[in-house]
């Protein structure tokens, strides 16, 4: 789709997402790393249990399609290599901290002048100035300053992280959609341009609406454990099931108080509350619950029936109730199910991709958009360490083989 364009991905953990959306898109995408490669290859888990840099499942599920140099941006030599590069490319994606690489002379600014046309990617913890520019990150770090930890965990005591690091994952998706949105503004005025990218930003967006509601005196949201609290209030939003869970919206008001009146009708019938409990005004028990007029103990019993008949019936048999009644219940799946999904499988999401060093091929999570007239292919499996340094030091920028071999003695590349 994207084949004639080409990216040098300079970046770390930080934005290896972003490269690889790229390349998933069709772009030849040069991921340039460290001699000995980049320090993403020693995060777990690792292929058999065996540490090395080729098997770190981490490195495969964020480096497909794209093909890789070794290079060592700390020499003059080293970076010398990297100007050459960039005069044949189109973008360049870079994570490291604010003006590292200016620092080197490998900034925006640097760069431009040899290649006007480059569209120069900076993803970062909380963007390249500002009074916390140069504040040491993490997952944990970013997701408490951009607001949405303040929401995860029980209400009796402090946030709790996410099991899995969100934030970069955000912000790598973010930078992906605007080196295109720069890349059309480019076909117009030939020029490139920086685009800088803060991770705290990316995930302020995942307040949902507490963010803008925040700003207008609404009651701010506090964590539940499986929900969430507005004042007084402790709203659900997993329930359990025979099996698990299962996510279900129980709330109230004219778009979603309809949803369960229904859904009481139907525990009525099944016996597990009376009529006047059914006949509740689900479309204005929010208001009744914030005035007063509804006791918050009530609202505590109508939740324990919920969950009574929640209990009684599997994940499977809430879904199969959702389909046929209109409920609004999913099941909270497992990895395992996900993998099994028969959607997923219907969709032909998981693609198998070989890895010959190995021996072996592996089912990789699939494209993450479906395009009707080019599909994304899987056309390269994650590279190994300078798996393609001949390919592009000697094939593209005709380096002797004698000055490539000098250049490895050297530590260089």
């Amino acid at each position: 789709m994207l084949s004639p364009y080409r990216v040098l991905d300079l970046s770390t953990e930080r934005g290896l997402l972003c490269g690889q959306m790229l390349a998933d898109l069709g772009t030849d995408v040069i991921k340039v790393e460290p001699p000995g490669g980049s320090p993403a290859r020693s995060i777990g888990p690792f292929y058999k249990d065996a540490p090395h840099p080729d098997r770190s499942l981490y490195w495969w599920a964020y480096n497909r399609n794209k093909r890789a140099i070794t290079l060592d941006l700390e020499r003059d030599a080293g970076r010398a290599l990297l100007r050459r590069l960039v005069e044949r490319a189109d973008f360049l994606i870079e994570s490291h901290n604010p003006g590292y690489l200016p620092k080197h002379n490998l900034g925006f600014a640097d760069l431009a002048k040899i290649n006007p046309a480059l569209i120069y990617v900076s993803i970062t913890p909380f963007g390249q100035d500002g009074p916390k520019a140069s504040y040491a990150d993490s997952d944990l770090i970013i997701m408490a300053a951009g607001g949405p930890l303040i929401l995860a965990g029980d209400a009796d005591r402090p946030p709790v992280r996410l099991g899995v690091p969100q934030a970069y994952l955000h912000a790598s998706a973010d930078a992906a959609v605007a080196a295109f949105a720069a890349h059309h503004e480019r076909v117009r005025s030939g020029l490139g341009q920086h685009i800088d990218v803060a991770a705290v930003q990316s995930v302020s967006m995942a307040t949902q609406s507490n963010i803008l509601a925040s700003a207008l005196g609404a009651v701010e949201p506090r964590r539940m454990s499986g929900g969430v609290k507005m004042g007084s209030i402790e709203i659900p939003l997993v329930w359990p099931a025979s099996d698990g869970f299962i996510a279900m919206t129980f709330l109230f008001g004219s778009a979603l108080g309809v949803f369960t009146a229904k859904l009481m009708h139907f525990i009525c019938d099944q016996g597990f509350c009376d009529e006047a409990t059914r006949d509740k005004n689900w479309i204005a028990y929010g208001e009744q619950l914030f005035s007063g007029a509804e006791p918050l103990s009530e609202f505590e019993r109508v939740k324990e029936i919920v969950r009574n008949f929640t209990r009684s019936r599997t994940k499977a048999e809430l879904l199969e109730l959702a389909v046929e009644r209109g409920f609004l219940i999913t099941p909270v799946t497992t990895i395992e199910e996900v993998v099994e999904s028969p959607q997923f499988a219907s969709r032909d999401y998981f693609q198998n991709l070989a890895h010959p060093e190995l021996g072996e091929t592996f089912r990789y999570p699939g494209p993450f958009a479906k395009f009707s007239a080019s599909p994304i292919e899987y056309r390269r499996r994650p590279p190994t360490v300078g798996e393609h340094n001949s390919e592009i030091y000697r094939g593209e920028l005709g380096l002797p083989e004698t000055e490539i071999a000098r250049l490895t003695r050297a530590g260089i590349i």
